[in-house]
């Protein structure tokens, strides 16, 4: 199916009663906050509905489905990246965005213009009109994922598609895909009120993009999840490959300033592989990216060299992960927002920093545990608090500070504005310190600017 031909069906839809049609990317936002369902939205039968309408989409790509609690999104950036320096066209979709809204859906590191954008969400306005007369109005969520299926597969048409889940699997609205191979990074304690409480309840969701005869990699280490993961896997007939049991790692050098491991699976041991991310955690998912690239290339004859993995794992960024904005104070942003992450980054921070003074700038979401920021509580010289601005889910920089003060030593200064927040925290600091911004994605967006113009 074209694009003229979707085009015409959607002119035809009976019913249709909107006079105008979007003009910006500003105008599909409006829309979404008047008429979409906010929150999760479980179920795909809006998602299924919609590409069948569109006469399956989904299926013209190359997908690469990423599900797991953290490491999504490094894992993800780590295989594109060794992709496209072995000249593949990747198309990319994640969310939250750090930079730009429209790095959402991203080929070969250039987001979706607007033009684009708004010719896709004009594409499928009659029939979220439809859903929405029918009481069964899509999420925001669903929406992104519906214009990165279309511009994916039938505008980019990138060679292969890195397709991160929202939250959790199961009903997430991305897994609407037969990927070529599903990769799930970790399982930790995160949306415990729509993934379950427990870590096999939380694996059993991720698992269930797991498809039929589809090859599994899973970095999860828990037991009884990993469990629950294998077991799912066999049921599908999907070859399982698993961290420390059929691929490993081999840390060989790690410091602040370099990352150097080994990867051993069964086709192949690699040495001296350098990692462009900083983060103890990266070496997991360096092996996670490098073990779904040789499904790629044995499975699919996916032709990637020795030479594409060294570079590309060189060369990776990532903005927002252990990334370093200035020096003197040194300035690192990390999107830590979860338990995990936050025991990550405080193991991270401890191993190459152990004599520096650590100063924190913090924000988190109201509907976060406040036990999760006790890692880096415990190693923190100075806490600055501040709040997301015009996010109704922040948490109130006085609320966050009095729930802190328990936890920490000194005093837990607060700043309703994040300028002011992260002002404070730099000028006071010496220029042998280290600032860390880190609580929530959202909080690292908001700041990343006040620092990127002047690198």
């Amino acid at each position: 199916m074209d694009r003229v031909w979707i085009d015409a069906e959607c002119a035809e839809i009976e019913g249709r009663k909107r006079a105008t049609l979007f003009r910006a990317a500003q105008e599909v936002q409006d829309w979404m906050d008047q008429h979409c369902v906010m929150g999760i939205q479980p179920g795909l039968d809006r998602m299924k509905w919609v590409l069948a309408r569109l006469g399956h989409p989904e299926r013209r790509c190359k997908w690469i489905h990423i599900a797991g609690t953290n490491g999504k999104g490094s894992t993800g950036a780590m295989i594109t990246s060794i992709l496209r320096e072995a000249d593949y066209s990747v198309g990319v979709f994640l969310s939250p965005h750090i930079l730009e809204w429209n790095e959402r859906i991203q080929v070969d590191g250039i987001g979706i213009s607007e033009e684009s954008f708004v010719q896709w969400s004009n594409t499928l306005l009659p029939y979220l009109e439809e859903l929405v007369e029918q009481g069964n109005a899509p999420s925001p969520f669903e929406v992104w994922t519906l214009v990165g299926i279309c511009y994916f597969a039938l505008d980019a048409c990138p060679w292969f598609v890195v397709w991160e889940a929202g939250l959790g699997g199961r009903w997430d609205s991305t897994n609407v895909v037969h990927p070529l191979v599903s990769v799930i990074t970790n399982i930790g304690y995160d949306h415990k009120e729509f993934l379950g409480s427990t870590l096999p309840d939380i694996a059993r969701e991720k698992a269930g993009i797991i498809k039929r005869g589809v090859p599994l990699v899973s970095s999860v280490e828990e037991g009884d999840a990993q469990s629950v993961i294998h077991r799912i896997a066999q049921n599908e007939s999907a070859a399982i490959y698993q961290l420390h049991k059929q691929f490993s790692y081999e840390i060989e050098e790690c410091t602040a300033n370099k990352q150097v491991f080994s990867f051993t699976s069964p086709f192949e041991r690699l040495t001296n592989l350098s990692i462009g991310l900083q983060g103890v955690h990266q070496f997991e998912n360096a092996a996670t990216a490098l073990m779904t690239i040789d499904i790629l290339r044995r499975r699919y004859i996916t032709v990637v060299e020795e030479t594409h993995i060294r570079v590309g794992l060189e060369k990776v960024h990532w903005a927002g992960r252990m990334e370093k904005v200035q020096d003197q104070p040194l300035v690192i942003l990390d999107g830590a927002h979860n338990q995990d992450g936050i025991l990550s980054l405080a193991a991270s921070l401890t191993r190459w920093y152990p004599h520096k003074k650590i100063r924190f700038v913090l924000a988190s979401l109201q509907d976060k545990e406040i036990d999760i920021l006790k890692p880096i509580v415990d190693i923190a010289h100075e806490i600055i608090v501040t709040e997301i601005s015009n996010f109704p889910r922040s948490r109130r920089a006085n609320e966050l500070a009095t729930m802190l003060t328990p936890y920490f030593s000194g005093t837990v200064q607060a700043f309703e504005k994040t300028e002011d927040a992260v002002q404070v925290a730099v000028n006071q600091a010496n220029s042998d310190d280290v600032v860390v911004i880190t609580g929530s994605l959202y909080l690292v967006s908001e700041v990343r600017p006040y620092f990127v113009r002047s690198i």
